[in-house]
């Protein structure tokens, strides 16, 4: 019988995610709030609430591996969404044995004045970095007891195919800066970001869930240099023969004063500092130890231009 892997979470990590372990050959069950969606060749789609432990621990049973790519529905619900969404994870690897692989961002880490490497501590005092950097360090205490097998991987910000304006600030401005027109970015233009082709991610997800010498602790995915957002939309525009308009920064008074009265700018306001200085993600650990590398550039920009075309 062919390996099962659960993944939970049907957007782009989620979705590439489910459509590697097919190429592999496993047994895939793709779990969302509605279980609907495009069907996706040799996927099994199963609706469940992610914050009910019953239901994960059905749908895991027998598993190999539970995978959270769980993407919230905004900023704002953080607070009441993630403590019951990760005490169902952690009760449904405990019950089924199966190995809890979570897909991260870089929160946790808070502003740093270099690159972000594995074994960096997690210093950030914000409270969507401390929730989710609250995650794992239980994730990881029940791992050192014993009571499950756990491993975590962070990404930069996400690009690549079907990266949407609410998983991906180039994803965002990147249909209008196709067109040429003049667009607006968070922070600086001018400073270097890393960023994460969602695939990228998937890959790193599913070699880490079948690596148990990996399990433990956290990895970072394969990730290219780190380049400013204007040479991304540049790149990304010139994979498809374009070319871009200005790019601005967004008036920091945006997020200032629009965020008394628009939760979702308020909230972003917290990871503006991402933004105003460098920002590098170090993925050298996983491509040394397990021989990973990031997708070729050219080939990132040109899925992330296909995706922002099809969406303008």
């Amino acid at each position: 019988m062919n390996e099962r892997h659960v993944v939970v979470g049907a957007g782009p990590v989620g979705l590439a995610t489910a459509e590697l372990l097919v190429e592999q050959g496993k047994e895939v069950v793709l779990v969302s709030r509605s279980g609907a969606g495009p069907e996706v060749h040799g996927v099994r789609r199963e609706a469940a609430d992610v914050a009910d432990a019953g239901r994960l621990t059905e749908l895991a049973e027998g598993a190999t591996a539970l995978y959270n790519c769980v993407n919230p529905p905004s900023y704002t619900v953080w607070p009441e969404f993630w403590p019951p969404v990760a005490a169902a994870f952690l009760e449904a690897a405990e019950w089924t044995g199966a190995v809890l692989v979570t897909a991260a961002a870089l929160y946790p880490y808070g502003p740093v004045d270099e690159p972000m490497v594995e074994g960096l501590p997690d210093a950030a005092s914000t409270k969507k970095a401390l929730i989710r950097a609250g995650m794992w360090v239980e994730a990881k205490r029940r791992h050192e007891a014993g009571r499950i097998s756990a491993v975590e991987v962070r990404g930069s910000d996400y690009v690549g195919p079907r990266v949407s304006t609410s998983t991906g600030h180039i994803a965002r401005v990147a249909p209008a800066a196709l067109e040429g027109k003049t667009v607006r970015v968070f922070g600086r233009p001018d400073q270097p970001h890393s960023f994460t082709d969602v695939r990228d991610m998937a890959r790193a997800l599913v070699l880490v869930a079948g690596e148990p010498s990996a399990w433990g602790r956290v990895w970072h995915a394969p990730t290219n240099a780190a380049k400013t957002q204007t040479e991304v939309l540049q790149d990304v525009a010139a994979s498809v023969g374009r070319t871009i308009g200005k790019v601005k920064s967004m008036p920091h008074a945006l997020l200032s004063v629009g965020g008394v009265v628009v939760p979702m700018l308020r909230e972003l306001r917290e990871t503006e500092y991402q933004f105003a200085a460098p920002y590098v993600l170090d993925s050298s650990d996983i491509e040394k130890t397990f021989g990973l590398s990031p997708t070729p550039w050219a080939e990132v920009c040109r899925a992330t231009a296909e995706n922002a075309l099809q969406a303008s």
